[in-house]
């Protein structure tokens, strides 16, 4: 037993996420890591972005949602979560990264509000409209090849593949 994320992502085999004595969710790191099955399993386990949702339409396992402002992504659908659902999506700050302009359709426009150093990343913290916030975050070892963009300029944030996690609240 540890209330030590860390630790149990990293020394245990399989990983029990109670709250209030009730069993959230079992499975290895990596599972309840990239597939948190609620939002209190996405904020506990690790940093995440926590964007609200609402669902468009589902069809052949993709979900079109949309969140404040109007921005629109197709993300992996979920079950039990169908159209007009209003829910959570969580995307980790290390699954995103910036570009100067769109790199593909789940792509966000965003104005940089701050930079912070973080020893081994930089976190970048975004303003969308709508005033939905995003933080992304990159390892210094792999800035030297991308843009830096300062406080007031505007970014594309691009998702990996995968990278939203729809959840069932």
């Amino acid at each position: 037993v540890t209330h030590d994320q860390e630790e149990a992502l990293t020394m245990s085999d399989r990983i029990a996420v109670m709250s209030a004595g009730e069993l959230q969710q079992l499975g290895d790191a990596r599972d309840i890591y990239e597939r948190p099955s609620n939002m209190f399993v996405a904020d506990f386990i690790g940093e995440t972005n926590l964007l609200e949702v609402e669902v468009d339409a589902v069809e052949a396992g993709r979900a079109q949602v949309h969140l404040g402002g109007g921005h629109q992504l197709s993300v992996d659908a979920v079950e039990g979560v169908g159209k007009g659902a209003k829910v959570h999506m969580s995307v980790r700050p290390e699954r995103l990264y910036l570009s100067e302009g769109a790199e593909g359709p789940e792509s966000l426009a965003g104005r940089v509000r701050a930079n912070m150093f973080v020893g081994t990343d930089i976190q970048t913290l975004l303003d969308l409209d709508g005033g939905v916030q995003i933080s992304v975050r990159s390892s210094n070892s792999e800035r030297g090849n991308k843009r830096v963009f300062e406080p007031g300029q505007i970014a594309h944030i691009n998702m990996e593949q995968g990278a939203a996690r729809l959840l069932a609240d």
